[in-house]
């Protein structure tokens, strides 16, 4: 069964709302930075605005950007992923409990923090009474939600899907994971992350849903098949991996046009990156899109996203460009994610025309 990509909404650390395109990449040198939100005033109720949070206001507007730009009201599911969720909310609720010492807690706070609360959100706003399902796989989040949708089209139970990366980083989550390495010490210019030789990432956030449908419209790509491996014993394992998903598809490694890599420019994990692209593309053209989104547990939404306007505007920014191999077809791009060696994803995407 075919199924196509027919609506974006993309709220991001890059210029991306109402973009298909980013025509000036936007560079960070600050460890910690958040997304250039829109007016939420323009797309939400102020009444209504106040009693959301952060993640809740951009997960309903990229939402809703999604299904206008497709031409639907209600999707027939809502799937989310969300490595975090509402972790502003968690926090709040946490340090309530340590400040009260665990007593007369308000129970708001609680509510909002819970990780399904954002598929949630957009379910009452969009007055959505669907199938609604939320992953919270870590670095697998938004690629096991993409997949659930997948599933329920190959079934046959559903016609369209809202499906969604959502995450927030704050201050203090920063710092805590900045205590075991996460973070690079110093970033000078994050568009050229990927060319550092030290360990740790630069850390992003955003939101970012797709409008799936069995009906290509006016389609960006289609997508044509993903696999996942969890916890390789050795890189002869991955390589396995990566021969079962060509075989699996019925795909060619000449085939892959443009190899799409999340390399986030920690040195210690990004070298399998490297190695998968050598072995197994050589002649591609191959790509990354950290730099532009920054490493978040969903950050594959964004590289979801890159991949899907890439083949829409048959082309690659030129500060996404890893190797020479330029490649005049946009047929097809592979996009390879993997999480310090743990949970890994191949996405198969392929133009419409």
């Amino acid at each position: 069964m075919a199924i196509y990509i027919n609506g974006l909404g993309n709220i991001s650390i890059q210029d991306s709302v109402r973009k298909t395109t980013i025509s000036s990449p936007i560079s960070y040198s600050q460890p910690l930075v958040s997304c250039i939100d829109p007016n939420f005033k323009d797309y939400i109720n102020p009444l209504q605005l106040r009693r959301m949070s952060k993640i809740v206001k951009r997960a309903i507007v990229s939402a809703l950007l999604a299904v206008e730009d497709a031409g639907i009201v209600i999707p027939d599911a809502i799937i989310s992923g969300t490595g975090l969720g509402c972790m502003a909310d968690t926090e709040k609720f946490l340090s309530a409990m340590i400040e009260n010492s665990e007593k007369f807690l308000q129970p708001t706070y609680f509510i909002q923090s819970t990780h399904n609360t954002i598929g949630s959100q957009i379910a009452i706003y969009l007055k959505c009474h669907n199938y609604n399902s939320t992953y919270s796989h870590i670095s697998l989040s938004f690629d096991m939600a993409l997949y659930d949708a997948y599933l329920q089209f190959l079934l046959g139970d559903i016609q369209s899907a809202l499906v969604g990366g959502y995450d927030e980083m704050t201050p203090d989550y920063f710092q805590q994971l900045n205590k075991v390495g996460y973070w690079k010490e110093n970033v000078r210019d994050s568009l050229y992350i990927a060319e550092s030789e030290t360990a740790g990432s630069f850390a992003g956030e955003g939101s970012i849903a797709f409008v799936l449908s069995n009906s290509p419209m006016n389609a960006y790509a289609e997508l044509k098949g993903l696999k996942f491996l969890h916890a390789p014993k050795n890189n002869e394992e991955v390589k396995r991996f990566f021969n079962a998903f060509l075989k699996d598809n019925n795909l060619a490694a000449e085939d892959v046009d443009i190899f799409m890599m999340g390399k986030s420019g920690d040195s210690k994990h990004d070298k399998i990156y490297d190695e998968m692209a050598q072995m197994f593309f050589p002649q591609s053209q191959w790509a990354i899109y950290k730099n532009l989104s920054g490493e978040f547990y969903t950050a594959s939404a964004f590289g979801f996203w890159s991949a899907v306007t890439s083949l829409k505007n048959k082309q690659i920014l030129d500060i996404q460009k890893v190797n020479n191999s330029e490649r005049n077809s946009f047929s097809n791009i592979l996009l390879y994610n993997q999480f310090q060696n743990r949970n890994h994803s191949l996405i198969l995407l392929s133009s419409c025309g």
